[in-house]
Parts: structure tokens; C-alpha cells; sequence
């Protein structure tokens, strides 16, 4: 009977990993490790949170900023902005597709404001047919390094399932699973020269 319950939590513990898993789609790594680059920065300064806004964002903010900069550090990687080769950024969005860019992604952040002419969206429409969806899989990120001189992308990953339901965010599973998916993505990055 003991053996049962010992064969039945290892079958559950490992059902349950299995339907967790976080999914990275990191870029290939030639024209990084050919810039033969050591130094880094940040492209954007951290979120500020003057109203303390519950929002995953501001959660998830600090973690990837401190997982990214431990990941590249951890590599020889140098954080200093006066000496930066290239620049970290990433960006949120609901569902990221893979070779699709950020404004044009399904849910993705347009960084240029814009108008749409003749489009009439019934929120009400769009809410029922996320409702009717079911637990979705929310909050995925792109983690972008960008050539400081020619401001071009050198290299990106995409790290989805950090948040598997928007209406129950827990701020310790959003932080192992953003370690777990940046350490998983940035696992295939060369070490600094």
C-alpha cells in the first residue's frame, strides 16, 4: 500500500511538471557571439510603481530585469552603461508568434501609437470569446539585445507561460518561472570574451 502511494505522488508530481512546462524559442546565436561583445546595458530604466498598481507587469519587471542581468553576468558579462556594446530590453505581451514582430504579433505592444480607421470592436465580443477560451496562457516575454552602435536586434528569445491565468497571479510562481524560462532561454548565449 505504502509503494501505491509513493508510485501515485511520483506519477502526479510528474503529470503536473509535464502540463507546467515553460516553452523558449530562443534566436541562433552566430551574429551575438561574432560581435565578440563583454559589455551591456539596459535600453529602458525599470517601471516605476508611484500608485502601486497590482498589475503582473510591475511584478514581473524587477525579476527579469535581475534573472537577465544574472544570467549575463553569470556568463563575464559586464553591466556597465558608459562602456555598453549592446543594450537589454524585452517586451510583454499576451501571446508572441515566432518570426512575427512585436506590433504585429496577436496581442503584441505596438511601441507607435495609432489610429485604425473603420474598426468597430465590440469589447463585449472579445471578452466572451477569452471567457469561452478558457485558462489562457498569459504574459509571455521577449528578451531583445540590440547593437548599441547600428541599434539593430543581435539576438532574442521567447519565453512564454509565465502566468498561466491573468485572474490568479501569485507573485512567487511568476518569479520561478520567469527564473526557470530566462535561464532555460539564455541557456544557449556564448560566454563574454
Amino acid at each position: 500500500m505504502r509503494s501505491l502511494i509513493v508510485i501515485t505522488t511520483l506519477m502526479l508530481t510528474v503529470v503536473t511538471t509535464a502540463c507546467s512546462t515553460i516553452e523558449t524559442r530562443p534566436e541562433d546565436t552566430a551574429r551575438f557571439a561574432a560581435a565578440q561583445y563583454k559589455y551591456f546595458t539596459w535600453r529602458s530604466k525599470p517601471l516605476a510603481n508611484p500608485g502601486g498598481s497590482a498589475d503582473p507587469l510591475y511584478t514581473m519587471d524587477p525579476i527579469i530585469r535581475d534573472e537577465v542581468t544574472a544570467q549575463l553576468t553569470s556568463r563575464g558579462y559586464v553591466l556597465d552603461a558608459t562602456q555598453a556594446q549592446f543594450s537589454v530590453d524585452y517586451l510583454q505581451a499576451t501571446a508572441l508568434r515566432e518570426g512575427v514582430s512585436s506590433q504585429d504579433a496577436s496581442g503584441g505592444i505596438d511601441p507607435i501609437p495609432s489610429a485604425r480607421p473603420n474598426r468597430q470592436i465590440n469589447q463585449a465580443m472579445v471578452d466572451n470569446a477569452h471567457a469561452l477560451a478558457g485558462v489562457q496562457t498569459t504574459n509571455n516575454i521577449a528578451i531583445t539585445f540590440n547593437d548599441m552602435d547600428s541599434q539593430q536586434e543581435v539576438w532574442r528569445v521567447i519565453v512564454t507561460k509565465i502566468v498561466e491565468d491573468v485572474n490568479r497571479v501569485d507573485a512567487a510562481t511568476m518569479r520561478t518561472n520567469l527564473k526557470k524560462g530566462i535561464s532555460k532561454g539564455m541557456s544557449t548565449l556564448p560566454d563574454a570574451n
